[in-house]
């Protein structure tokens, strides 16, 4: 087995002005990239995939979706993904950079948009036929620009591109992924917990230790993740070692004493029974249904 690769933005373009932004066709992407698409991979971008037709499997980060026309997906850096389509799936591939959208736009960040609130928020969104049109002719337009260019047309990509977010954030807090929502005044504490998280989960595992690094109580900082989540600190951080693990589980050439080392557990027996715990399932066992 190999490592999980991590595809950068200018892999896709043919020149390094292509390095925050690139747009494309489904069907052109898929047979010019296929290679590099066809294995479970990660992106060091933001990406955006919606589609007209066709059918088949989407995979993130093992939560699996269906491919239908109508479906769009949005995935934040870092994610794992791979997919199975039919050779009829088409629609449109947009990819882009932090840098991109928040140097035209200041005074908003990517992560107030509500599939980018929290990694616990779903990375899918079905489009009604009565909403189809609207959002499929906005990646339409996105891609005609970027390929013709011509003058403003880099402000005008990144202008359209907020239209899009705008209309699909209407459209996902109108259904049931509005479940998992995060109050206005929390957002940004939120993120930066998340952040921590990422940072330092495989040494520190105590929500009193980010309650520090936030200088705030750990009482305060558990009060607002279960508003805001309906979880707690602990809960967040057993779920980021466990999405983790089950990455090295089915992609590292490693061990398993060796994953549960990498995860900060010295003694493999306890990381098999909070993995257990946590999934119903020990390690070789999710490995062996996965597979």
């Amino acid at each position: 087995m190999k490592e999980i690769k991590v595809l950068h933005i200018d892999e896709f373009g043919p020149e390094k002005e292509y390095s925050y932004f690139y747009s494309n066709t489904f069907k052109q992407h898929a047979g010019s990239f296929h290679e590099a698409i066809s294995l479970p991979h990660k992106h060091d971008f933001f990406v955006l995939v919606f589609f007209s037709s066709g059918s088949g499997v989407h995979e993130i980060d093992f939560h699996s979706y269906p491919i239908l026309p109508g479906s769009v997906f949005m995935m934040s850096p870092g994610q794992t993904h791979h997919w199975k389509f039919t050779a009829d799936t088409d629609g449109f591939v947009l990819f882009h950079t932090r840098e991109f959208y928040e140097m035209h736009f200041m005074n908003r960040s990517l992560y107030n948009f509500p599939f980018y609130y929290s990694v616990q928020n779903p990375s899918s969104l079905f489009i009604p036929d009565e909403d189809r049109e609207c959002i499929s002719g906005l990646f339409a337009r996105i891609f005609r620009e970027h390929m013709r260019g011509g003058y403003m047309s880099t402000p005008l990509v990144a202008s359209l591109l907020d239209i899009l977010y705008i209309n699909m954030s209407r459209l996902y807090l109108q259904t049931e992924n509005s479940e998992v929502t995060v109050p206005a005044g929390y957002t940004k504490k939120i993120r930066i917990l998340e952040r921590l998280i990422e940072e330092h989960y495989p040494v520190e595992k105590s929500a009193s230790a980010y309650a520090a690094m936030m200088n705030i109580s750990p009482k305060h900082l558990n009060r607002m993740v279960k508003l805001s989540l309906g979880k707690t600190v602990t809960e967040l951080v057993a779920d980021r070692v466990l999405l983790e693990a089950k990455r090295l589980l089915v992609h590292a050439p490693k061990s398993f004493a060796a994953i549960a080392r990498t995860l900060g557990y010295e003694d493999y027996a306890y990381f098999s029974r909070f993995f257990r715990r946590n999934t119903g399932m020990t390690p070789s066992d999710f490995v062996r249904r996965y597979r």
